[in-house]
């Protein structure tokens, strides 16, 4: 893990394109922090605490100033299990209320039981789901050490507690799962349609480079965010009608031509459950 400069205030840390595993410590989404006179603020925690730790230590190499804010752009498990090591540093956690919901949902209990499992170490029984401080219902500007962040809800989408995170001073968003850079997005029970949605506002912000939740920085936001969209664009084309007409999802995806993302790292993990969950999402839509 090494911290990387964006801007003069801000810096990312990268995570592998792969499943998260013992080996890699579940490093597999991006990070980011931002540098105030008075603290810190980072933007999600990442996937275990001893990788949270990693993150602090590679912010102590540029500041000495204390993190006092961590803002959770969703609470998917790569992006939250860190949160506790924050908390016990004394930061304040800020995430969007609809996350709250989801801890305490079955899903979210097996999900770290299921973790403490294939992730041991690094995720055990001492691993905990860490609630925010604030629950945030709409837009908000975070000011610290006289740095603006603005803070705006966009779920549902790729979650149902999507946040997006925005400094206007120096253009930079902080995308989280809504843009997924050189590797096949996660969709799992992605309200795709918001999604896409979600996309075409983020492109209002303007932003002159964009950090996604995984895969590298982005300098071209407009071509690496369509490119997450056309991507879920493409699976509602073929999986809607198949969906609407009751074709068997089987025939569906056979018939599907998936040659543009074949080459991209997750295609074979990911695409047909992606294609799976959208065409229950859509045949869902079409009732």
């Amino acid at each position: 893990m090494t911290a990387e400069k964006i801007s003069s205030n801000v810096w990312y840390v990268q995570g592998l394109s792969a499943l998260g595993s013992p080996a890699n410590q579940n490093f597999i989404s991006n990070a980011a922090f931002v540098v105030t006179p008075v603290g810190v603020v980072v933007i999600d925690a990442l996937g275990s605490p001893v990788l949270a730790e990693r993150l602090l230590a590679e912010i102590g190499k540029v500041t000495k100033q204390p993190v006092t804010h961590v803002i959770v752009t969703h609470y998917h498990a790569d992006h939250i299990y860190g949160l506790q090591t924050f908390k016990a540093a004394g930061a304040r956690i800020l995430a969007q209320r609809a996350a709250k919901e989801y801890m305490s949902s079955v899903t979210a209990v097996k999900r770290l039981q299921d973790s403490r499992q294939t992730l041991a170490p690094w995720v055990d029984e001492k691993t905990v789901l860490v609630p925010a401080d604030q629950w945030i219902d709409g837009p908000i500007t975070l000011t610290v050490g006289g740095v603006k962040i603005e803070i705006q809800p966009v779920g549902p989408a790729h979650t149902a507690e999507d946040l997006v995170v925005y400094l206007p001073q120096e253009k930079v968003l902080f995308a989280g799962d809504l843009v997924f850079r050189r590797r096949i997005p996660f969709v799992g029970q992605a309200d795709s349609g918001h999604w896409i949605a979600a996309l075409d506002a983020l492109l209002g912000f303007g932003a002159a480079v964009v950090v996604p939740g995984h895969g590298p920085l982005s300098t071209d936001a407009s071509t690496d965010m369509q490119s997450t969209r056309d991507y879920l664009v493409y699976l509602r084309s073929v999986m809607g009608p198949a969906a609407r007409n009751m074709e068997p999802f089987e025939d569906a995806y056979l018939a599907a031509d998936w040659s543009r993302f074949e080459s991209l790292p997750l295609f074979g993990v990911a695409n047909r459950m992606n294609a799976y969950n959208t065409y229950l999402l859509m045949e869902s839509e079409a009732r």
